[in-house]
C-alpha cells in the first residue's frame, strides 16, 4: 500500500521505507508473533539503513505498529501520523464503532478460534488471486463500500495498491494473515497516553472499518495530538485523496 504514497512523496523529497509485517508477503513468521516483537525489528532496520531520526506514517492497520515504534524510539521518532487508524479493540467497552466483520471475527476469536482458524484457510486461495479488471466493479459492489470509498478505488492505481496488498499478505499460507489478525485482539502493551511524540490523526467521517467516534476517544487519550476529522471521506478514500497534504503535514513538524 506505500504505492499510494509514490507520487507525492517523489514531488515532496520524502524517502519511503515500507517493511512487510512478520508472515506477510516475503517476511517470515515470528512465532507467537506480539506487537512487541516490532520495536527491535524497526530498530535494526534503520540502523541497517543508516536512518537516524524519521518520521512514521500508520494507515488503518498500520496505526498500533506506529505507535509502538514512537513508543519504544522517541529519541528517533520526530512524529507520526495515523490515518483511518486501527483502535486498541481491547479497550473498548462496546464494538458498534467497528466494522460488522470485524465484530463477527472478534466474536468467533474468542468464542471459536479453531472454526476461524479454518475459515481463514479457506478463504486463502480465493483471496490470493489476482482479480481481473472487468470483475473490479463487481467486487466493489459485494464489498458494500461507503460511496466515497467505492468511487476512489475506482482509479485503477488506488485499487491495485489496495488489493495487491491484500493478495501478496494471502500468497503463502494463512498462518502470516492469521498472526497478525490476532495481534489486533490482544493488548497492545503499552498505554495511549505513553506516545509522547506529536501525532497527526487523519480520520474520515464517513469510515465504516473504524468510526469517527472511536478516533475521537484515541485523540483523546494521546498527549500531543494534532486531529483532523474530514467530511465525505471513508477509510479508503482519505488516503488515496489526501495522501499529498497528509505527507506535507508530517514534514513540517
Amino acid at each position: 500500500m506505500a504505492r499510494l504514497t509514490d507520487d507525492a512523496a517523489r514531488d515532496l523529497g520524502i524517502r519511503i521505507v515500507s517493511p512487510d509485517r512478520p508472515g506477510i508477503g516475503g517476511s517470515s513468521l515470528q512465532p507467537n508473533r506480539q506487537l512487541s516483537h516490532w520495536m527491535p525489528v524497526v530498530r535494526q532496520l534503520v540502523d541497517h539503513l543508516g536512518i537516524g531520526e524519521f518520521r512514521v506514517l500508520g494507515i488503518s492497520g498500520g496505526a498500533p505498529y506506529a505507535y509502538a515504534t514512537a513508543t519504544a524510539m522517541p529519541e528517533r521518532v520526530r512524529a507520526v501520523a495515523i490515518v483511518s487508524g486501527a483502535t486498541p479493540i481491547v479497550d473498548l467497552a462496546h464494538h458498534e464503532g467497528l466494522l460488522p466483520l470485524y465484530r463477527w471475527m472478534l466474536a468467533l476469536y474468542r468464542s471459536r478460534p479453531q472454526l476461524l482458524r479454518r475459515l481463514f484457510c479457506l478463504a486463502r486461495p480465493i483471496l490470493a488471486i489476482r482479480p481481473p479488471v472487468r470483475l473490479r466493479p463487481l467486487i466493489l459492489k459485494i464489498l458494500m463500500l461507503r460511496p466515497c470509498d467505492e468511487e476512489s478505488l475506482r482509479d485503477s492505481a488506488a485499487f491495485e495498491a489496495v488489493f495487491e496488498s491484500q493478495r501478496r499478505a494471502w500468497g503463502g499460507s494463512a498462518e502470516g494473515v492469521m498472526a497478525d489478525a490476532q495481534v489486533y485482539a490482544k493488548p497492545w502493551g503499552f498505554s495511549l497516553d505513553e506516545v509522547r511524540v506529536p501525532v497527526r490523526l487523519w480520520h474520515g467521517k464517513e469510515d465504516r472499518a473504524f468510526s469517527v467516534r472511536l478516533a475521537e476517544e484515541i485523540a483523546g487519550r494521546l498527549p500531543d495530538c494534532k486531529a483532523r476529522y474530514v467530511a465525505g471521506e471513508g477509510h479508503y478514500s482519505l488516503p488515496i485523496r489526501h495522501i499529498r497534504a497528509i505527507l506535507q503535514d508530517l514534514i513540517s513538524i
